[in-house]
C-alpha cells in the first residue's frame, strides 16, 4: 500500500472546463491546509507548511503563564520549518544522495468508511493509519465523506467535522473548481503516500507521524498536475473492547489541536533528505 512507486488512493469527480495549473493546485491543497491533512491554518495538509524531523523535550515545560503543557502538546506543537511552494511541485533537481527506508506495516482489514486498518501499536503503524485516514478523505471528492471519515476516527475531543483540516481541504479543493460538495465523478484525485517520518512518541500511545504525499488531479481532457503535501497529525491508541480484535485496539486522530505545519516537499529532493524524510516502503514478504 504505501511502496515507493504505485498505489495512489483515487476517487473521481468532475469539472472538464476548470484549467488547472500546477500554481493553482498549490494554492488550493495550500488553502485546503486550514487545519490536517495539518493543512494550512490547522496543522496537516499544508503546501507551504509542513515537516522537518526533530524530536522535542518529552517532559512537562512549565509555560510563562504558570501553567504547565503536557508533552503531548510540547511535541505536537514543536514549530517546524517552513519551504517555498515552489519546493513542493515537481521539476526540480532530485538528489543523487541517499535518505533510509521506514518500513510500514500493511493494513489487515477496511475498517469504518473504508479506511484501511489493523495496523499494530507501533509508531510505523500510527503512521500508516493517519496516511489511510488522510488519504480517503482527500480522495473521496466529498465533503460529507470525509466528514464521516473524521466522525468515525477521531477520538472524543479531537478534531470535528466541522473543524478538521480535512474537510476543510476538501470543500476549499472542489468550491476553487467549481464543484458541488460531492462531486465524485469526473476528475481524479490520487493520493500516494511518499515519503515519512515519525516527529516523536510519549509512551507507547501518543505518537505524531509525518507523512508526504504526492497528490496528482486529473480533468477530463487536461493533463495531470501533481504537488507535494504533507500532513502531521496527533495519533492516539484505542484499546479494544472486541475480543475477535486481532491488533487490540486502532490509532485514532487524538484529543487536542491539529500539530503545527512542516513544509511540502517534492520526494527525492535534497530538501526532502534535508527534512529528516525517509521513504515508506511496505516490506515484501
Amino acid at each position: 500500500m504505501f511502496t515507493r512507486t504505485r498505489n495512489a488512493y483515487q476517487t473521481k469527480l468532475v469539472d472538464p472546463s476548470t484549467e488547472w495549473t500546477r500554481l493553482r493546485l498549490q494554492i488550493l491543497l495550500g488553502a485546503a491546509a486550514v487545519v490536517v491533512l495539518a493543512l494550512v491554518v490547522g496543522g496537516a495538509w499544508s503546501v507551504i507548511n509542513m515537516l522537518t524531523g526533530s524530536k522535542p523535550d518529552e517532559a512537562v515545560a512549565a509555560t510563562g503563564s504558570g501553567t504547565t503543557t503536557s508533552a503531548q502538546d510540547q511535541l505536537a506543537d514543536k514549530p517546524l520549518p517552513a519551504a517555498p511552494v515552489e519546493a513542493a511541485q515537481p521539476g526540480g533537481d532530485l538528489s543523487t544522495g541517499k535518505t533510509g527506508t521506514l518500513e510500514i506495516p500493511p493494513p489487515m482489514k477496511v475498517g469504518e468508511v473504508g479506511v484501511a486498518t489493523g495496523y499494530p501499536h507501533t509508531p510505523q503503524g500510527a503512521l500508516a493509519q493517519m496516511a489511510a485516514i488522510d488519504s480517503t478523505a482527500l480522495s473521496s471528492a466529498s465533503v460529507k465523506i470525509a466528514q464521516d471519515v473524521i466522525t468515525n476516527w477521531a477520538a472524543p475531543g479531537g478534531p470535528t467535522p466541522e473543524s478538521w483540516s480535512g474537510v476543510k481541504g476538501v470543500a476549499t479543493l472542489l468550491g476553487s473548481a467549481g464543484l458541488s460538495a460531492d462531486a465524485q465523478n469526473g476528475i481524479t484525485i490520487g493520493v500516494e503516500p511518499k515519503m515519512g517520518f515519525v516527529k516523536g512518541t510519549v509512551g507507547s500511545d501518543f505518537v505524531v507521524p509525518c507523512v508526504d504525499f504526492i497528490i496528482t488531479v486529473t480533468l477530463p481532457g487536461s493533463p495531470s498536475q501533481q504537488v507535494a503535501a504533507a500532513d502531521c497529525q496527533r495519533m492516539v491508541w484505542q484499546n479494544s473492547a472486541d475480543s475477535s480484535d486481532s491488533a487490540g485496539g486502532r490509532w485514532v486522530i487524538g484529543t487536542g489541536d491539529e500539530p503545527a505545519a512542516a513544509p511540502s516537499l517534492w520526494p527525492g529532493s535534497q530538501a526532502s533528505f534535508d527534512a529528516g524524510y525517509q521513504w515508506l516502503e511496505v516490506p515484501q514478504s
